[in-house]
């Protein structure tokens, strides 16, 4: 396994292009308190430059997110009585899918037992490459075996404490050495793409590393993942390698961070800065 230094470059884009060209996102996202989750997912992944995004979330919550986003759509979907995304909605789900090219699965859609069955289901179903993050990941960490079962790649972004529950090692054990558990984590797995958040994030697959460079404490805020989460589904969609889309979506997520700490510091820096920078962000890259 050997390391990558050098950044992907920006793909040009064709002036008789269309936003079919550039990717059709599916966020599978959102719960009751964690709307703002979904929402920032969802709108960095168009900021990424995906063409279409649509954001799939349960049905008494739609019209709350959709009041909050302009450029992205909406799709209701069944839910439980604790208003997560219900198991009822998997085949629903699995046929609306096939309209898209990337399926991002958790950003805050909750731990409940039906939505982490309905997510479970979905990984050993879907015929699409996967971004899994969050409450995604939380689930997964119950069968981590159905990731040797996914049809295409899937690309997950722990922070520690979500690989501490995805593997069964405290987050103190996994801390100190990072690159060999994560290594470890995707030995075999030729389809699993890992994304482990944290000072100099790491991203690995079977093959190579990076370790990121790019990105300051200020990050160290809630929400800041999903951001990361909509970005790399978005540079996927745009026919970057997983591992490119990955090391990239890193890259510039901790650029903008940067950039943004610049004109707000780091005490109040919060996601939507760097949402709000991202432009900057790939235009200075």
């Amino acid at each position: 396994m050997y390391e990558v230094t050098e950044i992907p470059k920006i793909l040009p884009r064709s002036p008789d292009s269309h936003k079919g060209n550039y990717g059709r996102i599916l966020v599978l996202a959102g719960s009751v308190g964690m709307t703002g989750a979904a929402c920032l997912c969802s709108s960095a992944a168009l900021r990424a430059g995906a063409g279409i995004v649509t954001l799939g979330i349960p049905e008494s919550l739609q019209g709350v997110v959709a009041s909050k986003l302009t450029c992205v759509m909406t799709r209701p979907l069944p839910e439980t009585h604790a208003k997560t995304l219900s198991d009822r909605g998997w085949q629903d789900i699995l046929d609306f899918a096939q309209q898209f090219d990337v399926v991002t699965i958790g950003p805050g859609l909750s731990q409940y037992p039906e939505t982490k069955r309905l997510i479970l289901r979905l990984l050993q179903a879907l015929d699409h490459p996967v971004v899994l993050d969050a409450d995604g990941i939380n689930a997964l960490a119950d069968n981590p075996e159905i990731l040797d079962q996914v049809k295409k790649p899937i690309i997950l972004t722990p922070h520690p404490g979500e690989m501490s529950r995805l593997i069964g090692v405290p987050t103190k054990e996994i801390q100190p050495k990072r690159l060999e558990v994560s290594q470890r984590f995707v030995s075999g797995r030729r389809n699993v793409t890992l994304v482990l958040k944290g000072f100099r994030t790491i991203v690995v697959n079977e093959e190579k590393f990076y370790i990121n460079k790019t990105g300051n404490p200020g990050m160290a805020t809630a929400g800041v993942g999903d951001v990361l989460t909509g970005i790399v589904a978005a540079l996927l969609g745009q026919h970057y390698s997983p591992f490119d889309a990955a090391q990239l979506g890193v890259y510039l997520h901790g650029l903008a961070g940067d950039i943004a700490v610049q004109k707000i510091g780091e005490v109040s820096l919060i996601a939507t800065d760097i949402l709000n920078y991202l432009p900057k962000a790939f235009l200075t890259y």
